[in-house]
């Protein structure tokens, strides 16, 4: 991965802070924007977005999609 050193879920643009249920912000982990949600087995459940964390990354990573200063 040359010249990505900064190839991390938490640089990227589509990494979004959640809070989890308790309204509090988890320190080391987001929710992937650049991945649709998953889906749920269950017919009545809803899709849930990959929950990844800070130091993470993926194969979409390029220098256009770190995160907006």
């Amino acid at each position: 991965m040359a010249g990505t050193a900064n190839a991390s879920c938490e640089s990227c643009r589509f990494y979004d802070e959640h809070m989890g249920n308790g309204a509090s912000l988890k320190a080391d982990e987001g929710l992937c924007r650049f991945n649709p949600p998953i889906s749920q087995p269950g017919p009545d459940s809803k899709g849930l977005w990959p929950v990844v964390a800070t130091s993470d990354w993926c194969g979409h990573f390029t220098a256009e999609m770190t995160a907006a200063e």
